[in-house]
């Protein structure tokens, strides 16, 4: 074991020296059936309590990645079961990708959760630091359009793409959404129900990360059903919601002003104007008389990425758009 190991106060000495034997076995410094130096060595030689060493191994033991002899000699029973899951902010249906494969996947597997925040320079710093620290790495890339030059630095065999992909995945694993051809036609499935609406407005976000290439594929479909529409770069609150009107949001902020000011205004979602939210919500189930939505199934998505973790299954699929329908228009 060759990997030096500095403590610091960003987390308990158990932790640190569990990851250290980790990056071990992942930098194959200890391969499987290698035998792990003993907790006399190990305290001894980084200054800590024979209690400290028996807590880690206790740990990595409870998640297989090591085992014992008669209790004593410890040796390496697996390869390194800890997963690097990268998203890009957070969001509830992103919590729910994360409970879903939290819950599919053994309770041995080590799961690292980081978010990116669509910061180009972070997402390259925390590839760059952890290839060849895990034995699957799941991530959702920055961009829609490109894919990132840094995640070349990680197998393809043990990385899973999430969520954007419209760039060539050739040789990766995937399980995306389609933010265009997939928008146009879950919203022909309720063309009729739209055509009652004097106008259908689509509120984007100029800052925001979804791909732009929405608004084209929102346009063609207004042009072709000849539906009078408009798309809002940004919402303000002294832009009066109007009876009569439909309106697909993005940010889950904005839907919550929606329905303030159609409260302010005495105008009943559902009845007096409609609204459709881009991606689900648990909490869209008891907002009001329920908020309807529209996007991917997340909790699919996350059995999908356990599916790949525990069997490295190779996987290129998009999910299907849906909207999942709660009267709110």
């Amino acid at each position: 074991m060759t990997t030096e190991l500095k403590f610091d106060n960003r987390t308990t000495k158990v932790q640190q020296l569990i990851d250290y034997i980790q990056k071990s076995i992942s930098a194959r410094e200890l391969k499987v059936g290698d035998k792990l130096p003993s907790i006399n060595h190990l305290s001894e030689k980084f200054s800590i309590s024979r209690d400290t060493v028996f807590k880690a191994f206790s740990d990595l033991k409870k998640r297989r990645i090591i085992d014992s002899v008669h209790g004593k000699s410890y040796y390496v029973s697996a390869h390194d079961r800890s997963i690097l899951l990268l998203l890009d902010e957070y969001t509830p249906f992103k919590e729910v990708l994360y409970n879903t494969l939290r819950t599919k996947l053994p309770s041995y597997y080590n799961i690292d959760l980081w978010f990116h925040q669509y910061n180009e320079h972070l997402f390259n710093q925390i590839i760059s630091n952890s290839a060849g620290m895990y034995s699957k790495y799941i991530v959702m890339n920055y961009h829609n359009e490109k894919i990132s030059k840094v995640l070349s630095n990680i197998d393809k065999k043990k990385l899973l793409l999430l969520d954007f992909g419209k760039f060539d995945k050739k040789g990766y694993s995937y399980v995306c959404q389609d933010f265009d051809e997939a928008l146009y036609n879950a919203l022909e499935t309720i063309k009729q129900r739209l055509e009652k609406y004097n106008k259908l407005y689509f509120l984007f976000d100029k800052n925001h990360k979804h791909p732009q290439s929405s608004k084209q594929y929102f346009s063609q479909f207004c042009i072709d059903n000849n539906l009078a529409f408009e798309i809002i770069d940004e919402y303000t609150d002294n832009r009066l919601i109007q009876e009569n009107a439909f309106y697909l949001v993005i940010k889950q902020q904005d839907i919550v002003n929606i329905i303030k000011q159609g409260k302010r205004a005495n105008l009943t979602i559902g009845k007096d104007y409609g609204l459709l939210a881009y991606n689900d919500n648990p909490f869209f189930e008891i907002v009001e008389n329920g908020v309807s939505s529209i996007g991917i199934n997340w909790e699919k998505m996350g059995e999908l990425a356990a599916l790949f973790v525990a069997e490295s299954t190779p996987i290129h699929l998009f999910l299907p758009t849906i909207i999942t329908d709660r009267n709110s228009f």
